[in-house]
């Protein structure tokens, strides 16, 4: 996988899509982390106010999101001085591909307590060969990514994307996300957080369809450096679905939670 940045931009809220954007599934199809980032971008540019930050992002996936060219429009649905809801599209071909809804509010005083229920994750490993993913398409976004695996605990299965049950990984960009700009700690953690339920797979993808239709990111505080680390683990029923849970971390402890809804068919 060769790619400069996940997009290039064309101007007028249009993006050329790269390699590096192609998901597990299809390299005809994209990775939901990188268009949610993307307009997770454009939402913190939309009428920017000091003092207020993105709280929350939740992302609705109605279908695949193409490897082409993309529109991005945001909107402001709600404003006051607290507070503002605003609302994301991106559209290829017309068709609308991801919707997306955001919080962005006011600023926690400096004098807020630092509060955190959540025990440490592993710290982060040295470098890794490269991951694998059985039957998953690896040179777009699985490759733009460096993955580590905190090591597995004595007799345990080796960690890794193949390796079922809650899962712990730590991961950067290898790329950027627009070329040619920084990324934020908000689209940072965007990319990744559509891979939390890989990273906490416990359902046998094998044996029938199993994907995730939204994906949730609520950020207590914004994540600091490059790397970043999800804990994650998946909740299932018989005649419901599955639910992805996990949490954001960075190397100085932990800064958000990130749910997706899993459809479950032919298990």
């Amino acid at each position: 996988m060769t790619s400069e940045a996940f997009y290039r931009s064309l101007g007028g809220g249009r993006y050329e899509s790269g390699p590096a954007t192609a998901g597990p599934w299809s390299p005809l199809t994209q990775h939901a982390g990188p268009p949610s980032a993307l307009v997770g971008r454009l939402m913190e540019r939309h009428e920017a106010r000091p003092g207020m930050r993105i709280a929350r992002v939740t992302i609705d996936l109605p279908r695949p999101v193409p490897v082409g060219d993309l529109d991005v429009e945001v909107a402001t649905v709600r404003t006051g001085g607290r507070t503002e809801l605003l609302e994301g599209r991106i559209t290829s071909g017309g068709r609308e591909v991801l919707l997306a809804r955001a919080w962005r509010m006011v600023a926690a005083p400096e004098d807020t307590p630092a509060l955190s229920p959540l025990a440490p994750v592993p710290p982060l490993p040295g470098p890794q060969p490269p991951q694998t993913m059985a039957g998953a398409y690896l040179d777009g976004y699985v490759s733009a990514m460096e993955w580590r695996f905190p090591p597995a605990a004595p007799g345990a299965a080796e960690p890794g994307f193949d390796t079922p049950g809650p899962g712990t990984a730590w991961a950067r960009q290898r790329v950027p996300l627009v070329a040619g700009e920084a990324d934020t700690p908000l689209t940072r953690a965007l990319t990744l957080a559509d891979s939390s339920w890989a990273v906490g797979f416990e359902l046998d993808r094998r044996r029938g369809l199993v994907i995730n239709t939204d994906v949730t990111l609520v950020l207590h505080r914004d994540p600091v450096g490059e790397w970043m680390c999800l804990r994650s683990a998946t909740a299932a029923a018989a005649g419901g679905s599955g639910l992805a849970q996990g949490e954001l971390h960075d190397t100085t402890g932990d800064c958000g939670r990130i749910l997706q809804t899993l459809l479950v068919t032919g298990l």
